[in-house]
């Protein structure tokens, strides 16, 4: 099995600072419990819906094969975690094809589901779920 792709990330300052990718890309994060947090900044919950919203839709758009347009819509809730000490990510992600009825859209939400990378680090969490969405113009 080849490696197609590698990259690494990198924090030293936790929740609030910078966190920074190989290669230059630097993001402002912040804490979003923090009252006095930057609201420009990005957070772990924000960073997760853009990771998998653009790599589930990238995957829509292969299951199409680039036939009609795509769209992920992914949610982030933060929660006290059940059953252990500390915090959990509930995570929702809708899938939406334009010009799909009800069962069309459900098999390409599973479709994409089977075949997204990020889909499968997350597929057998407890905490996530994926829906077909009816599609409304953007």
């Amino acid at each position: 099995m080849s490696v197609r792709y590698r990259t690494s990330a990198f924090n030293d300052d936790g929740g609030s600072g910078v966190s920074r990718v190989s290669g230059g890309l630097a993001v402002a994060v912040a804490n979003p419990l923090d009252p006095e947090h930057d609201p420009a900044a990005s957070n772990p919950e924000q960073l997760l819906a853009l990771s998998w919203a653009t790599c589930l839709n990238a995957t829509a758009q292969a299951v199409v094969r680039r036939e009609r347009r795509t769209a992920v819509r992914v949610e982030v809730a933060m929660r006290d975690a059940e059953e252990r000490a500390g915090y959990e990510f509930v995570v929702t992600a809708f899938i939406s094809g334009e010009g799909l009825d009800e069962a069309a859209t459900a098999r390409l939400a599973a479709d994409a589901h089977d075949r997204c990378p990020v889909s499968r680090l997350l597929h057998d969490a407890a905490t996530v779920a994926v829906r077909p969405e009816a599609w409304a113009s953007r």
